[in-house]
């Protein structure tokens, strides 16, 4: 049996949403900022990309002005040093480089020959012999120019990028107390200390990773030079210094690296060959688990896990550029959370010493920038960080000294002991 109808109206809800302006424009604000970051981001890889080289350049130019240089003559010469540096690089290695390659297709049929033969004299690696003979050199000249046009267009692109970048880093550097003048004064003055103090951190970040970069490039070149020497591979130094230029990109810079140093040992035999790819390989291998996570790990303050965890989440969002720019920004962050004094959810430490110090440096600037303009003012605030850094540089290569928690700005326990 069916349960009467009820005669009575259906009651309908109705669910009343209240947008206030400020709401409505908070939303709007952030789907335009988004929607500009995703028009302008290779724009904004630039910026970055010229900031990091600022970062690198601008210690040195104020080195040399600190000896009485004028600031014009230092900006000079330390970009014509970097101009003549790259080129004597280029001019060593990549002449040698595309002879080594003219050398190897010359001597391709003798070399394909030797190889299928020592593949079919074992059991293990006969099957490749067929393989590595039907190879012909045509088919891989024709590939190459086709994956060259393919790329050519993306690979002009980024060479372009790279030089504007280059040549906006001396912009900034060369404009740099107006460009600082202009930052500041779009922040408000309470806030003009902790800025510059996150400011001068970067470049010292910056100025880390860079080192990094040259130390475990200036490995790979020691390393790949030896080996090769020994394994008697002619124009080792040419070879060498290419390894230790590509190693600086990550994933690829393994195979760019090892590849080369390969097929230019095959004419010492292709035995010499396969060992110098497996040393090669050895060492690609320990310098991405153990010298990258220690050496970046210590210059940017940054755990060996979370070394691995940010070129992970670099390359898997923008491929290799993302991977190299992924430890600076990663350290910036955790800097940027340290000097602005923002806790984690869980971190109940709050450290009242470091506080007042924060509110006594404030109170100084205040005091020493009252009625100067925002360039002037941003000079006083660079000051007062770059003292109060070496301050704490000098505080923590004391025996003993404390170190500060990255996040919170406390004190572990076991260290206020």
């Amino acid at each position: 049996m069916h349960a009467p109808e009820s005669n009575e109206p259906k009651r309908v809800r109705t669910v009343r949403i209240d947008l206030s302006v400020r709401s409505a424009l908070l939303v709007v604000g952030t789907a335009a900022v988004v929607w500009l970051f995703l028009q302008l981001w290779q724009i904004l890889l630039v910026v970055i990309v010229a900031m990091m080289l600022v970062g690198m350049l601008n210690p040195l130019v104020e080195r040399l002005h600190r000896r009485h240089v004028r600031r014009g003559f230092a900006i000079a010469i330390v970009f014509a040093v970097l101009f003549l540096f790259l080129a004597g690089l280029g001019a060593l290695f990549v002449p040698r480089i595309v002879s080594q390659a003219i050398e190897l297709i010359d001597h391709f049929p003798d070399s394909q020959a030797k190889l299928a033969g020592q593949l079919a004299s074992s059991k293990l690696t006969a099957p490749l012999a067929g393989s590595v003979r039907a190879v012909r050199l045509a088919d891989l000249s024709e590939r190459a120019q086709a994956y060259g046009f393919a790329y050519a267009p993306a690979i002009a692109e980024i060479v372009a990028y790279a030089v504007t970048a280059f040549f906006l880093a001396l912009y900034f550097i060369i404009d740099r107390d107006r460009m600082r003048g202009a930052l500041f004064s779009l922040v408000p003055r309470p806030y003009h200390v902790r800025l510059s103090r996150v400011l001068v951190n970067l470049e010292v970040i910056v100025g880390g990773y860079m080192r990094g970069q040259a130390i475990t490039s200036g490995l790979m070149a020691l390393f790949t030079f030896v080996v090769l020497l020994i394994a008697g591979v002619p124009n080792a130094l040419a070879l060498a210094l290419f390894a230790g230029v590509v190693d600086i990109l990550p994933y690829v810079g393994a195979l760019l690296a090892c590849a080369p140093a390969f097929f230019a040992a095959l004419g010492q035999g292709t035995t010499v060959a396969f060992v110098v790819l497996v040393v090669l390989g050895t060492y690609q291998e320990f310098e991405s688990r153990v010298v990258v996570p220690r050496v970046y790990g210590r210059a940017l303050r940054l755990p060996s896990a979370a070394v691995m965890i940010a070129l992970l989440i670099g390359g898997k969002l923008l491929g290799i550029l993302g991977a190299l720019l992924a430890l600076p920004i990663a350290a910036g962050i955790r800097m940027a959370l340290e000097e602005l004094r923002v806790a984690l959810p869980g971190e109940g430490v709050d450290d009242a010493e470091l506080r007042a110090k924060d509110e006594r440096a404030e109170a100084e600037f205040e005091a020493r920038a009252a009625g100067v303009p925002a360039c002037e003012a941003a000079m006083i605030a660079t000051e007062m960080a770059e003292e109060r850094h070496a301050e704490e540089e000098a505080a923590e290569s004391e025996p003993g000294s404390a170190a500060l928690v990255p996040v919170t700005g406390g004190k572990l326990d076991s260290e206020r002991d």
